[in-house]
């Protein structure tokens, strides 16, 4: 079904050859056609989506390294025995002592707070990875209903030409005394019909390319691949292969966010260890001009928060992630099953709306045409054979527009999750 759209016209040719200079000019060295996986890497470049996602991927990096940094030692000052009373009064009695404090995680905190890290990147990954796949799928649609749009312009200049090769033969008709000057009139309703559905539609062209344009941040003026609608698969009777959620990029997600809620219970239950803290110090005594080495260990005691709460917190955040999880499951699978089907639809209506049904209205019209001039049939079999075929092409192009969104929207939810990220080293 190669090139289906050109065989919509093909009956009046000259029509399309005199529009198809102002719907889709043929390219040149200066301006080469910008094909649909063009207009897809313009708008991934220029995207304020794409340009969030490698913000947010950034962010998730430096947060897997600063989880890797241990805890800063600090440096502790004491003076006593000073501002007292008799013998202390002043500094002659005074104790100082400079110690240093080195913290020392217990349980595994670190590596929790690496593992956390680590879920965050990879989620930030996946979400950059479903930002470009949004992005294919809008610049599709809308490219798709540009190219609909310009080839729905295209066959309503034909119809307007058509139209007034109708009250043309009609004037002459009237004028020979062959028809009644009804005829003329219902015939330049038709021809006034044809002009104000070619304006309508020349201005949803253009507005469906100024939003293809303001996406993708490019001129398309003439330079669209007007092929684009024509490729419809052959009728499939073999097997149809039971949807599956594995692999894709929602379910990966739900995968991502299960995996950051593990490692969310996980850093709960380090965080319940207390850690220690050591260090060595220096004592000076003023009164005897003497100096002594200390030496300190300390410890929280857990008595008011026990970190309990904490991971209950975490866990029935892990149990929600979890079956958040079966249900993005079902719902990816429910609506493969769906969008499959509306594909499969969507091209049946369009082998049918470019096939026999096109040709059979398209014979009729000329036959039509022909008699109509002949005096063999009246003006109301003509207008209803034009206006038959009329409706019979935008139908054609609005099924192939109607499958290529569908295909679209399948690929969307089909889209294979990337590659998990290498973990760094801790």
């Amino acid at each position: 079904m190669h090139r289906i759209i050109a065989a919509i016209l093909a009956a009046t040719s000259c029509a399309v050859a005199a529009h198809a200079q102002d719907v889709s000019a043929p390219p040149t060295a200066a301006s080469p056609i910008i094909s649909l996986d063009d207009a897809v890497a313009a708008a991934g470049g220029s995207a304020p989506a794409v340009e969030a996602a490698e913000a947010g991927i950034h962010a998730a990096q430096a947060g897997r390294r600063i989880a890797g940094l241990r805890p800063n030692p600090t440096i502790d000052t004491q003076v006593e025995n000073i501002a007292g009373t008799g013998p202390y009064r002043g500094l002659s009695q005074a104790e100082t002592t400079v110690s240093l404090a080195l913290a020392i995680e217990l349980g595994g905190k670190r590596s929790a707070r690496i593992a956390v890290a680590d879920a965050q990147t990879q989620r930030a990954v996946l979400g950059a990875a479903i930002t470009q796949a949004d992005i294919r799928l809008q610049v599709t649609r809308l490219y798709v209903e540009t190219v609909a749009a310009k080839w729905r312009a295209l066959t309503a200049k034909d119809q307007l030409y058509i139209a007034e090769q109708a009250f043309q033969a009609a004037q002459v008709r009237v004028r020979a005394g062959r028809a009644s000057p009804i005829e003329e009139q219902r015939a330049d309703v038709a021809r006034l019909n044809a002009e104000a559905s070619l304006a309508r539609s020349q201005r949803l062209a253009e507005a469906a390319q100024a939003n293809l344009e303001r996406r993708i941040g490019i001129s398309t003026t003439g330079m669209l691949d007007m092929t684009a609608l024509d490729q419809v698969p052959p009728v499939s009777y073999g097997p149809v292969k039971a949807p599956s959620a594995q692999g894709t990029l929602a379910l990966a997600a739900a995968d991502a966010d299960l995996a950051y809620a593990d490692a969310g219970v996980r850093l709960a239950k380090a965080q319940r260890v207390p850690d220690l803290a050591v260090g060595p110090g220096l004592r000076r005594l003023e009164v005897t001009n003497d100096t002594a080495a200390v030496f300190t260990v300390s410890i929280p005691f857990p008595v008011f928060n026990s970190g309990r709460s904490a991971v209950d917190q975490a866990s029935a955040e892990r149990n929600r992630a979890e079956a958040q999880r079966r249900v993005s499951a079902l719902d990816i699978e429910q609506a493969i099953t769906d969008a499959r089907a509306e594909a499969d639809n969507a091209a049946t209506t369009a082998r049918n709306a470019n096939g026999p049904a096109l040709a059979a209205a398209q014979e009729a019209a000329r036959i039509a045409r022909i008699g109509y001039r002949e005096g063999k049939f009246g003006q109301l079999e003509l207008l209803d054979a034009e206006r038959t075929l009329a409706e019979t092409r935008v139908a054609a192009i609005d099924a192939l527009a109607a499958y290529q969104n569908a295909k679209a929207k399948l690929e969307r939810l089909t889209t294979s999750a990337p590659a998990p990220m290498t973990e760094q080293g801790n």
